[in-house]
């Protein structure tokens, strides 16, 4: 009797010991947002969030089985608060990965709490090059692009299009300034000249001595880096100002992505690079834009694209880990080695963990960025600095 019992209680130990373990593999997965729910780039935030929800509820509201939590805070797009809310999410929340953000000068803090503290970070939007650069980090993994990227790809368009004198006009902050060099670098590699440099503080929105400096200068082409807000505002300006029928303006995607409803006929035939466009002839974008439409009734832009990946490459590496977030060296070998079957076209990444992708050259058309061609292919950041 004595035995039989001894043995039922062994049998039941394991059974609680199996139970206790399928319930911390059952533990949600909490995901904390830090995203500029308000200010300029509110609407960025929210496609972010509607993209990476989107890519989540395709599989059932899990990703490996494991039920997703979310945490939100709003960054405001302030780099003065940026460690104090990342540390919200990390320290008082415990979320076990960070999703944000879109302003560079925030991502930077961000990136430095990650390394700190050790937590996956993944950036679905904010390209600062230093993010996979000087701070690259086994976990610091970026789905959208750095700022050098399709800044330099649209320096390479300008030339071959004859261009040889450049103004180009930013912000002045991490983003703009880093944009700028991609277009300088490949732009005067190839022969041309930036004859002028203007920038403004962020996110100030007086164009007006600025676009009366660029009428007297008269360059070939004129180079600009605006998002949000900012960019519908620059764009209204610089045709209101008659300087779209004699000197043409080109810029980083951001300039028409998500702003052409409010730019309306002063936004027609822009030239833009991006890593994203309307009418890619991919059968993953044609299911996207469907499901997005229908989920949010909206239409999807390049922010949207840039969370459901991010959801995406999160899938791959817990699903190497078969849900379980303490393996995190399993989580990031899968995730750095990883295809990520994108809206944008399929991309790796690059030893610093960023986006090797086709930059395309696009032209505003209506209310799209149609797609002309690829500027760049397989257009692969230096990631300077990195040593990981």
């Amino acid at each position: 009797m004595h035995r039989r019992h001894a043995v039922k209680l062994a049998a039941a130990a394991v059974v609680a010991a199996m139970a206790g373990g399928a319930a911390a593999q059952g533990k949600p997965v909490k995901v904390g947002f830090m995203l500029p729910y308000t200010g300029t780039y509110a609407a960025l935030a929210t496609a972010i969030e509607n993209g990476f929800k989107l890519y989540v509820d395709e599989h059932g509201g899990k990703l490996a089985g494991q039920q997703i939590e979310y945490v939100r805070v709003d960054d405001e797009s302030d780099p003065s608060k940026a460690t104090d809310n990342v540390n919200k999410l990390i320290k008082r929340d415990q979320v076990d990965v960070v999703v944000g953000t879109v302003h560079s000068g925030v991502a930077m803090a961000m990136a430095k709490a990650a390394k700190d503290s050790g937590t996956l970070l993944i950036v679905p939007n904010a390209g600062a090059d230093a993010v996979t650069g000087p701070m690259c980090a086994p976990n610091i993994f970026r789905t959208s692009f750095s700022n050098w990227q399709p800044g330099y790809a649209m320096g390479e368009v300008a030339a071959k299009r004859g261009y040889k004198k450049a103004v180009t006009i930013t912000w002045k902050y991490a983003a703009g300034e880093e944009s700028v060099n991609g277009f300088k670098e490949s732009f005067t590699k190839a022969g041309g000249q930036i004859v002028k440099e203007l920038t403004l503080p962020f996110p100030r929105e007086e164009f007006q001595a600025l676009l009366t400096e660029i009428a007297s200068i008269k360059p070939d082409v004129v180079y600009t880096f605006f998002a949000g807000a900012g960019a519908v505002k620059f764009v209204k300006d610089y045709a209101a100002a008659g300087l779209g029928k004699s000197i043409p303006l080109v810029g980083a995607g951001f300039l028409t992505d998500g702003t052409l409803e409010a730019q309306g006929e002063a936004a027609q035939g822009l030239l833009t690079t991006l890593h994203y466009a309307d009418g890619l002839d991919n059968a993953k974008d044609k299911s996207f834009r469907l499901a997005y439409a229908k989920a949010y009734k909206l239409q999807p832009d390049v922010y949207a694209v840039q969370g459901y990946d991010a959801a995406q490459m999160l899938g791959i590496g817990l699903a190497a880990a078969k849900g379980d977030m303490s393996k995190r060296d399993a989580m990031y070998a899968a995730m750095a080695k990883a295809r990520i079957d994108s809206p944008r076209g399929a991309f790796t990444l690059s030893k610093s963990h960023n986006p090797v992708q086709d930059i395309y050259l696009r032209k505003v058309v209506g209310k799209t960025n149609q797609v002309q061609g690829v500027a760049a292919k397989a257009l692969a950041d230096p990631g300077r600095g990195c040593r990981m």
